[in-house]
């Protein structure tokens, strides 16, 4: 297992191709074991800052380094969740998840099955391991990715809206579950959302982006105990407390830059 990594982006200048500046002077740092989320309006490059973080993208200036080191997509620290599981659909849940393990080439073919099978039990889905996408619902598709993305045990988990499209039941147990691998795995996470309760829920410090190319616009500190479970939790007077405060930094940065 890789102690959780360090993560800093310092004076980032990145642009589209079309000349579109989205950052400009851009400094954000993470410590070890942290989970850090990102809200903000849409178009305000939530996204963006996701892909300089994983290497998928170069900034124009500046630097972006986990442990101190340059990134670069192939980085073994890091782990990427992707807004729609992107599994294999000729490859079963099992084979899905050795995938990254496979192309790695550091496990014999017995550790990779082993290891594979490991965390499809930590994400509840053991019994389904022989089975294809097409006969996994959607929140079991989305606990195999999570599953992909954790078996290399990344030191920093990038996440990008992962359970966005699940109903409100799957995406409160995926919450709950995510913080529960967190705990036991120790990685550092960054976790883009547009839901302020689920910020709030999963974060020690929600980053809040401004309209491009403003950055951030503020950060707030999450003082809530853990561990968490989403119904005893989101009835906190502290919880209702964040939410309204992140919901004016929401409505501020809207307004100002509407």
């Amino acid at each position: 297992m890789r102690p959780p990594a360090s993560l800093s982006l310092s004076d980032i200048d990145f642009s589209h191709a079309d000349g579109q500046p989205v950052f400009r002077g851009l400094n954000l740092a993470a410590t070890p074991g942290e989970f850090v989320a990102l809200l903000g309006p849409s178009g305000c490059g939530k996204s963006t800052l996701l892909n300089l973080l994983s290497g998928f993208l170069s900034p124009d200036q500046g630097s972006v380094r986990v442990n101190a080191h340059a990134v670069y997509p192939e980085m073994p620290e890091l782990g990427y969740v992707f807004q729609s599981p992107q599994l294999f659909p000729w490859l079963n849940a099992l084979d899905n998840v050795r995938f990254g393990l496979k192309m790695a080439g550091t496990l014999s073919p017995q550790d990779q099955i082993t290891k594979a099978l490991h965390y499809l039990q930590l994400v509840g889905l053991k019994d389904a391991a022989h089975k294809w996408p097409h006969q996994l619902s959607g929140g079991m598709r989305q606990r195999v990715s999570l599953a992909r993305a954790l078996a290399p045990e990344p030191a920093l988990l990038l996440a990008d809206e992962p359970f966005a499209a699940l109903d409100a039941m799957s995406r409160r147990h995926m919450n709950e579950e995510l913080l529960r691998l967190c705990s036991e795995l120790g990685q550092t996470v960054v976790f883009v959302t547009h839901d302020i309760d689920e910020a709030v829920f999963l974060a020690d410090r929600v980053v809040v982006l401004g309209r491009a190319p403003h950055g951030i616009d503020s950060e707030v500190c999450i003082d809530l105990p853990r561990p968490r479970r989403v119904l005893q939790t989101s009835r906190l007077p502290r919880f209702l407390e964040y939410r309204d405060q992140l919901l004016d930094r929401i409505d501020h940065v809207t307004k100002s830059h509407a």
